[in-house]
């Protein structure tokens, strides 16, 4: 199956019109009539926004195989919004100097040994 019959299968899944997928992706109307006619995928700068719309994972979108299913293997990695709060965390910590690095996640450590032994009482 390709990326754009998983798109058109989850907008069934869905009840999603490509209407209300390019309101929410700001694709435009003729570009998703487009992969349909002529069974074209999207470029990949649109892949991250039709994943958010369709509430499904980049993996899934592009494989077909769900993280979380159909693979023995967990993923090696997120996939994540920079404009999230772990976004937003991620760019912060991506701009300290090693040394700072090391005491967050010395602190990030400290913190879930905390709530591990919460939850051992």
């Amino acid at each position: 199956m390709t990326i754009s019959e998983r798109i058109f299968e989850r907008l069934e899944q869905l009840d999603m019109t490509q209407k209300e997928l390019s309101k929410r992706t700001g694709i435009k109307e003729t570009a998703i009539s487009e992969w349909r006619k002529k069974k074209t995928n999207p470029s990949s700068e649109k892949i991250i926004p039709i994943c958010e719309a369709l509430n499904v994972t980049p993996e899934w979108l592009l494989s077909g195989i769900d993280a979380a299913g159909s693979r023995k293997d967990h993923m090696d990695y997120f996939i994540v919004n920079k404009n999230t709060e772990i976004g937003k965390l991620i760019s912060c910590y991506n701009e300290l100097e090693p040394s700072f690095r090391e005491r967050v996640m010395g602190y990030a450590q400290a913190f879930n040994s905390l709530k591990e032994k919460k939850n051992e009482k």
